[in-house]
């Protein structure tokens, strides 16, 4: 849907603006004037107050006048057949009301056609997830989901075979790894055990003819070398009975107080085979192994919920490519940065918002209220081209009072893609016949 034109009526006072299909720029307008039309244009749609017409333009193409005369019937007239058509747009009391239709009411559908500056630079935590994994390759992005998705199916797999669940494949996993280290620990206890059994002796024994025969400074060395070799054995055993406590840890989660316990009985249907073990084992691994490349790709964000919202980061990715296809085209260099391509983003994000929002799905036009305000001006040529370029397709009505986007409406004007409304010279006051904005 697109405005053509809206009339205010007010006494003896009318104002009317006539509004490009694609891009109309409301130049010169400050805060409490662009907080006055943005209510006028969705009044317009809406059970207005008398005085305010307006004429639209269907996506079908079939063109409206929507008619609220003072003390008379309100009513919708195609334009093209010359007949009324009020009961199409009238809910039961005859109001008529197109944002009812599409179950709108004035607050949310000026909340969601209206874009300030803060909600261009303001983001939430989702949409910033988005973005960023549609800036990743999509081949790489996709590639990673369904490896993740291939080795958990892997590990269903094999869970499902040993009539186990796939989380009992890491419980495995870490008592294999738990008893590897405890046999290791035990091992290297067991020789410092025998070398410090034969080192202490051979010490406490030689200490004491030492002292008889040699010296006494001698025999103490040898004493304080056989508590050397004592304490090093201490520290191994308590290595040892460290990792003793690591495995039976482990083994409690299976259900199991020994070792050999683990592998005599049944850990939820685990061991009906070895080789059903050793698969579910490796299938684990490949899961682990998959989910932390995909880790290195998307950060935190976990792969099903990439896959829940494939649809906005493919989305995001396609409005991404088509800056970077602006940007070549007008010479501006975006792709280093995060701050225009989330600008431009954002901006292509709310117009898809408004897309189907209409009556029947209507696309209904986007309020930009002065959204380019506070940027600076080299950021500013690369947005006002995607909006150029995104009006093709849906209607942008830009109210502003930034010179910058005055002096490009008035040169892009020049191309017919953009209409520039700008006061009038003598600013002359809004009476019959007369407003004072005109088209540039």
């Amino acid at each position: 849907m697109r405005f053509e034109r809206l009339v205010i009526e007010a006494e003896d006072n009318t104002f009317s603006l006539e509004f490009h299909p694609r891009l109309t720029v409301i130049s010169g307008v400050g805060r409490l004037e662009r907080e006055g039309l943005t209510t006028e244009l969705v009044g317009a749609l809406s059970a207005s107050r008398a005085g305010v017409h307006a004429e639209i333009m269907a996506d079908t193409g079939n063109r409206f006048a929507i008619f609220r005369p003072y003390g008379a019937r309100h009513r919708v007239v195609d334009i093209d057949t010359a007949t009324d058509v009020s009961a199409r747009f009238a809910d039961d009391q005859g109001v008529i009301d197109l944002l009812a239709v599409a179950g709108l009411d004035p607050r949310t559908a000026k909340r969601r056609l209206r874009m300030t500056a803060t909600d261009l630079t303001t983001s939430t935590h989702h949409d910033q997830i988005v973005r960023r994994l549609a800036a990743v390759n999509p081949a790489e992005l996709w590639g990673a989901v369904e490896k993740v998705k291939a080795a958990q199916e892997d590990v269903d797999s094999a869970a499902e075979a040993t009539g186990s669940a796939p989380e009992d494949a890491e419980v495995v996993e870490q008592i294999e790894k738990r008893h590897d280290q405890f046999e290791s620990v035990q091992a290297a206890a067991e020789r410092s055990r025998r070398a410090s059994f034969f080192a202490g002796a051979f010490a406490a024994l030689a200490a004491v003819p030492s002292a008889m025969l040699l010296n006494r400074n001698i025999a103490l060395a040898l004493v304080a070398a056989a508590a050397v070799v004592t304490g090093i054995s201490f520290i191994q055993n308590q290595r040892m009975i460290k990792a003793r406590k690591a495995e039976e840890e482990a083994l409690a989660k299976a259900g199991a107080s020994t070792y050999l316990g683990f592998h005599l009985q049944r850990v939820n249907g685990l061991l009906d085979s070895e080789s059903a073990r050793h698969r579910l084992v490796e299938a684990s691994t490949n899961l682990t192994q998959a989910q932390q490349a995909w880790k290195a790709i998307a950060g935190d964000v976990v792969a099903d919920w990439a896959v829940e919202y494939k649809s906005e980061i493919q989305e995001a990715a396609e409005r991404r490519r088509v800056l970077e296809a602006t940007s070549s085209t007008t010479n501006v260099d975006t792709k280093g940065s995060v701050d225009v391509t989330a600008l431009a983003d954002a901006l292509l994000a709310r117009l898809s918002v408004v897309r189907n929002i209409g009556p029947a799905d209507e696309s209904l036009p986007l309020i930009l209220d002065d959204a380019l305000n506070g940027l600076d001006t080299a950021m500013k040529a690369p947005l006002l081209e995607v909006l150029v370029r995104s009006s093709e397709s849906q209607q942008i009505v830009f109210m502003t009072e930034d010179p910058d986007v005055t002096e490009w409406a008035r040169l892009e004007s020049m191309t017919g893609a953009v209409a520039i409304l700008e006061p009038s010279p003598d600013d002359a006051p809004a009476t019959a016949g007369n407003h004072p904005l005109r088209a540039g």
